[in-house]
């Protein structure tokens, strides 16, 4: 009897257990409810729920325009937020490796913003662009300033995109720093005494090194402008006439403005597998790379 209970699948159970019921109940229960009322015309509201097969999934593919748009959108937005707030994170995180006396300072400056949550987040910047901007506009006469930030399509994106890497770069910047602070500094010193530039000891010992960071960062900031909905939801609510509506914006619109939650669901079904493929693929090329170098 006692060593049944010491056993090792024993304390896997004690141990893992409640984490795992937990996990089930929390996650696992609703995504699996989520597919099965994709399958139907559940309005969100009603106890009569009528299956429909794939009519759902077919309306999508063939007859929801706003669905591909906001899609477009979303994929413009991941790609432009990724390679900015990873290229931003990393050269802050390298400038802040060096031996600075105010880089704590400095660290805790550019972390901050991640602090903040994304709604209060997008009416600071709200309030930033329609105000404050066009107040310096009027006494500079910068046309940065003068802009329509938030009124046409293209300046809305790009509202949206320096809010969205002024809020992760931060964030990724500490993980580049955990990277950097694990490259031997021997190695770079013997690069540089063999006549290696910076750029060179940057490119062939530094960013080789960090790739298990470089991984994290890219599949964080992926996941993050994939699902971006506070940001644009507080910032621009999808307009001007849906321009920056991304996909989670459209699948709440769908499923809790127009009460068609089935279709919404089935909407968040696709968008899960999208995303799911490319986080794999992402994660999958980086981690070669690692295995490379």
């Amino acid at each position: 009897m006692k060593r049944w209970l010491t056993s090792q699948p024993m304390q896997q159970s004690v141990f893992l257990g409640p984490a795992l019921l937990v996990y089930a109940i929390i996650m696992m229960l609703p995504f699996l409810l989520g597919i099965y009322y994709s399958f139907s015309d559940w309005n969100g509201v009603s106890s009569q729920i009528n299956g429909v097969g794939l009519q759902n999934y077919k309306t999508i593919l063939t007859d929801d325009p706003d669905f591909g748009r906001s899609l477009w959108f979303t994929a413009r937005f991941t790609v432009t937020v990724v390679l900015l707030s990873n290229v931003i994170g990393f050269l802050i995180a390298y400038v802040l490796s060096k031996p600075l006396k105010s880089r704590n300072v400095l660290r805790t400056i550019f972390f901050m913003p991640n602090v903040l949550g994304g709604l209060l987040l997008g009416f600071i910047w709200q309030f930033i662009f329609t105000r404050s901007f066009s107040a310096i506009g009027q006494a500079t006469d910068i046309g940065f300033f003068n802009l329509f930030w938030l009124g046409t399509e293209n300046t809305a994106f790009w509202g949206l995109v320096i809010v969205s890497v002024w809020q992760g770069a931060g964030y990724l910047m500490v993980i580049y720093i955990a990277g950097l602070t694990n490259v031997p500094s021997d190695l770079m010193e013997a690069a540089a005494i063999d006549g290696a530039s910076g750029l060179q000891v940057l490119r062939h010992i530094v960013l080789p090194l960090i790739m298990p960071a470089v991984t994290i960062c890219l599949f964080l900031s992926i996941s993050w402008a994939f699902k971006s909905f506070d940001l644009n939801f507080s910032l621009t609510q999808g307009g001007p006439y849906k321009s920056t509506e991304s996909v989670a914006m459209n699948i709440y619109f769908e499923a809790f403005k127009s009460n068609r939650y089935g279709l919404g669901t089935a909407k968040a079904v696709i968008f899960f597998v999208i995303v799911t493929i490319i986080t794999m693929i992402q994660v999958s090329i980086t981690k070669k790379k690692e295995v490379e170098m």
